[in-house]
């Protein structure tokens, strides 16, 4: 069983991190990075190819992860594979010894760097999930069985800040019948909000951790809220964010050490998971790039794992 799903069993607050595979073939800095979180986080996600920019696969990265000591989440997304090969590489992965997946419908592929590829969709994320449940029977999606059955801790993702959010509820719903354990959402910036989200998502009577997004400046703050649906930064996080920025501009201009942008950012993802931790079960932090930055996070959220070992 993987320890994401014992600490999940156990009631403890959940804690995992994500890797953007590099484009390419070089991973050392990738793995320089995440092994800074071993023994800080349960489980590590490895996106599939996001925003539809190709990238190193995520089940040889995740792969890779398990040898250097974390846990990974596979992301399996339906934009590039259909139900064969959907099919195939989660029963690569269980041969792997990965356990955890994450089913995701994912970005169309004209919003990435192969806007002429030719989508799939075959599935989509709650047909994928009642197709790791079929697997986990013994039999393949076509009814015919399996030599030797897989074992897995399927969860998915859910937006709060959805609007409206009664479809994405509806959605949830669905997702935890087609058998979802676990829930990570996208990036949450208001305790006051994410509270009556996870009154209305309790009934389903399945985990969820917070989504917490490492800001780096106030320019993606703006662009975020123009562009990412459900994401609400709001303008007193933003000022912030530019105040820190301004900081920084003078700091170089002056010949001196700036760090303003990545301290200001970590205080605002610490505070953020002290306040939502009371109100969920976990958090999801997606450093998007800041990987090296999720320790001090942790630590200065006040988190410590016992049971990451």
């Amino acid at each position: 069983m993987s320890r994401m799903r014992e600490a999940i069993e156990r009631g403890e607050f959940v804690v995992t991190s994500e890797v953007g595979p590099p484009k390419g073939t070089h991973v050392e800095p990738m793995l320089e990075e995440a092994a800074l979180l071993r023994g800080l986080v349960h489980a590590v996600n490895v996106t599939d190819n996001q925003s539809s920019v190709m990238r190193l696969g995520s089940l040889v990265t995740c792969h890779l992860l398990q040898d250097h000591g974390l846990e990974p989440v596979f992301q399996m997304t339906c934009r590039d594979r259909n139900r064969m090969a959907l099919e195939s590489d989660l029963l690569s992965a269980a041969v792997l010894g990965i356990e955890n997946v994450l089913a995701l419908t994912g970005d169309h592929n004209r919003l990435g760097d192969h806007p002429g590829s030719m989508p799939v969709f075959d599935f989509d994320a709650v047909t994928l999930l009642q197709c790791i449940t079929v697997l986990e029977s013994g039999k393949d999606w076509a009814g015919n069985e399996l030599q030797g059955t897989p074992t897995f801790f399927a969860g998915a993702v859910v937006n709060p800040g959805a609007d409206p959010l009664e479809p994405e509820l509806i959605k949830a719903e669905k997702k935890v019948a087609a058998g979802a354990k676990f829930f990570q959402t996208q990036g949450v910036f208001e305790a006051e909000t994410f509270g009556p989200f996870m009154e209305q998502m309790r009934p389903l009577g399945v985990p969820v951790m917070a989504g917490i997004i490492l800001l780096k400046s106030a320019g993606m703050a703006k662009y975020m809220n123009a562009n990412v649906a459900g994401v609400s930064v709001p303008d007193s996080l933003i000022k912030r964010m530019a105040d820190a920025g301004a900081k920084d501009k003078a700091a170089k201009e002056a010949g001196q050490k700036g760090g303003h942008a990545v301290a200001t950012s970590i205080e605002i993802a610490a505070a953020l998971i002290r306040k939502l931790k009371p109100l969920c079960q976990g958090a999801h932090i997606m450093p998007l790039g800041w990987d090296k930055h999720v320790p001090a996070v942790l630590k200065a959220a006040g988190i410590e794992l016992a049971a990451t070992a």
